[in-house]
């Protein structure tokens, strides 16, 4: 149902928004050097540095603009998601810039630094036992209390103007134009949503470029299966344990046919990879850049064995210290039967000496 059309309230929400990217600028295109990995050169798009500290900030901003232009929002609005976290947090930022009630529905599983950071920007939280539930209880939300639903899983695709816009496919390529490979052979990109996959697959295709995306998918998700069988309806009963990546379903977002290959990585991988990436850049990144890390490595992997010299793009998504109590804890680690010594050995000497296996 649209909101009450209130056009004095929509441009200065509109300007609200706008002042925000504009003081937002870009994030930075990270360079570390491996030794063993002559010949490659390595770049980190630094999400971690929006003011909400995450990839999702982006998401968020054009998930609002969207609701706002369609009309679906406006004063008073209460605003509801279902979000394992990051992009509830960078929504109730918004809201609380807008002045307006907001609502995550998660499970109980997320991380309390998660909750405690959509608490101080003035959200609410409503919990769930199971990953699969938050859709229709973040729908049933949005009806009793006569919000909007933003409904991340099924706009993330189309909020964003894939063409451009200062969007997240175009900000890499922009900042790539000057370096010795500036299109980069790969760029590697975890499954949320699907939407930054399906806005960076779309605007390589929309520019004619060469290079490939990659989508690097968890244990427990949906995705990586409904990719190689070409069935959206595969589920996934078990909840992801890497926040923010791998869904129980095939979300709407996810766009297999703007995907040029996919892979499936352990989540002992991905913990092991943020952990060798968090000390390589001396400050800690999450799960989910740990899957794209260890995607990006296994690749790079390839390109060495072919002798082929070029560059790979991946993301750093958000920062560790929303981890610490999980992902940084032996404790927790060892309660989840998670070792993460093999792969982290493993990583340890390919970014060494470039052998992966």
């Amino acid at each position: 149902m649209p909101a009450t059309q209130d056009r004095s309230w929509t441009n200065r929400a509109i300007d609200l928004l706008q002042g925000d990217r504009r003081r937002s600028a870009d994030t930075h295109l990270l360079k570390p050097v491996f030794k063993g990995l002559a010949g490659l050169s390595i770049y980190l798009k630094d999400e971690s540095t929006h003011p909400t500290g995450s990839l999702k900030h982006r998401l968020a901003h054009s998930l609002f603009l969207y609701g706002i232009c369609n009309g679906y929002i406006g004063a008073g609005t209460t605003v509801v998601e279902a979000s394992s976290g990051s992009t509830a947090v960078s929504e109730a930022y918004f809201a609380q810039l807008l002045g307006l009630p907001f609502i995550a529905v998660m499970t109980r599983s997320t991380s309390r630094t998660k909750v405690e950071a959509i608490e101080r920007f003035g959200g609410r939280c409503h919990f769930v036992e199971a990953p699969g539930e938050v859709y229709e209880a973040a729908a049933r939300v949005a009806r009793e209390t006569g919000g909007h639903y933003l409904d991340q899983f099924t706009n993330a695709e189309r909020a964003t103007d894939w063409r451009g816009n200062n969007n997240i496919a175009e900000s890499i390529f922009n900042q790539m134009a000057a370096e010795v490979h500036p299109v980069p052979d790969w760029i590697v990109m975890s499954a949320g949503t699907g939407g930054t996959s399906a806005t960076i697959g779309r605007y390589i295709r929309y520019r004619n470029l060469a290079t490939r995306l990659c989508v690097a998918d968890v244990e427990h998700s949906a995705f990586y299966d409904a990719y190689v069988s070409g069935d959206r309806s595969v589920t996934c009963s078990t909840p992801s344990r890497i926040e923010g990546v791998g869904r129980p379903r095939v979300e709407p977002s996810f766009i297999p046919g703007a995907i040029d290959h996919m892979m499936r990585v352990p989540d002992s991988a991905s913990i092991a990879a943020a952990h060798v990436l968090s000390e390589r850049l001396f400050r800690r990144v999450g799960g989910s850049t740990g899957t794209n890390f260890y995607g990006l490595c296994r690749l790079a992997a390839g390109m060495l064995r072919e002798r082929c010299k070029g560059s790979l793009v991946t993301l750093i998504c958000d920062s560790g210290e929303r981890y610490a109590s999980t992902y940084f804890d032996s404790d927790w680690l060892r309660e989840h039967k998670i070792d993460i010594t093999p792969y982290r050995s493993r990583i340890e000497r390919f970014l060494d000496s470039g052998t992966l296996e």
